[in-house]
């Protein structure tokens, strides 16, 4: 026993003491994981649960970033396009993207919000307007999307409004319901109030806008005639194969804009051509304008083919444009000159663009 106590008293007592700081140190650092992990849990368990009470009181679904990259995916959006539209459905907190995307309003009114944010950027004028360019290039593909387009006519609502093509004649007709079995539509009347009835197994051509103003069409037959609720109805059959009209490349909207034309003349070869801009010009009226081109109405008649400097004002901005006359019609004393833009600045494109789709007033 006496030699125990030298021996105990020799035993450094630090080494003892390092190892227990070192695993107080492990099981601290473990606890401190698993209540990170915890936490992070709990987080996501009320955001999840949150989103779900936000859809259910708003009557709306809470948009994933993964279904949000399914939709643009399946718009067909190049990079530039698709980052554009991340960037818009984030600005403006877009909660259920295809909703928006089948509504022309709601998409304008994001689209609005982003162009305005852009165009107030401090970032240089050159960069602004190449994100003007790519959101309007993003902006007229959905213009023609086939989101939220109808594929049957029992997607049809009642109230909406028809035109059922007959031997060449264009009738107007109304839709009472879309029942199973058939759609119903109230019988179609004259001038003078008398109904219009097309005979039984007659092949029809039906016509019809959405709500989101985009256009459909499809082959029908008549069935018959029944009353449904004391209204007089005429029997289609349904279809299911709707095909949506085709619209023009670019937006276009009415004006009046008051502009010049300048006769342009090419000279030299095809390697190396000078154009060369006459000093006579031809007074106009821009009576409708997209980023492809524009309608002039003016008195003097112009040559199919031939090629004018338009100068116009947008603004407090002139603004000028390369245009090729591709066809003419008369329109009284006035001459409409139908042209094809040939050369504009992006610059230009942009504030026509924004014009076009009411993102500014002119």
């Amino acid at each position: 026993m006496t030699g125990l106590v030298p021996f105990l008293l020799q035993v450094d007592l630090s080494d003892m003491w390092t190892q227990n700081s070192s695993g107080s140190n492990s099981a601290l650092i473990f606890l401190i994981f698993i209540v990170v992990i915890i936490i992070v849990i709990l987080v996501l368990n009320f955001t999840r649960r949150r989103n779900v009470s936000v859809g259910k009181e708003t009557g709306v679904k809470i948009a994933s970033p993964f279904a949000v990259r399914r939709l643009i995916k399946s718009i067909g959006l190049d990079h530039e396009q698709s980052k554009m539209m991340n960037y818009i459905i984030k600005l403006d907190d877009v909660v259920d993207p295809e909703r928006s995307l089948a509504s022309p309003a709601l998409l304008d009114q994001h689209f609005r919000r982003a162009y305005r944010a852009i165009d107030s950027s401090t970032i240089p004028d050159t960069e602004i307007q190449h994100r003007l360019s790519v959101l309007f290039s993003t902006r007229n593909i959905l213009e023609n999307t086939t989101i939220g387009a109808a594929t049957s006519s029992r997607q049809i609502k009642e109230e909406t409004k028809l035109t059922i093509t007959h031997n060449k004649e264009k009738i107007a007709a109304v839709v009472h319901s879309a029942r199973e079995d058939f759609l119903a539509v109230e019988v179609p009347k004259t001038v003078l109030g008398s109904q219009i009835k097309i005979a039984k197994g007659t092949k029809v051509e039906v016509l019809f806008f959405n709500k989101g103003n985009k256009g459909f069409t499809f082959e029908s037959r008549v069935i018959g005639y029944v009353t449904l609720h004391g209204h007089p109805v005429m029997q289609l059959a349904h279809s299911n194969n709707l095909r949506m009209l085709s619209k023009r490349r670019f937006r276009r909207k009415q004006s009046v804009i008051a502009c010049m034309m300048f006769l342009v003349y090419v000279e030299g070869t095809k390697k190396k051509q000078r154009l060369i801009v006459d000093k006579r010009r031809i007074v106009g009226k821009i009576a409708d304008i997209s980023v492809g081109g524009c309608s002039v109405k003016t008195t003097v008649p112009v040559q199919v083919g031939a090629r004018f400097k338009i100068e116009f004002m947008f603004g407090d901005e002139k603004m000028a444009a390369l245009g090729q006359i591709l066809r003419t019609n008369r329109a009284g004393i006035n001459h409409v000159v139908h042209v094809k833009f040939l050369r504009l600045t992006q610059k230009s494109m942009n504030r026509i663009n924004a014009f076009v789709y009411d993102y500014v007033q002119e």
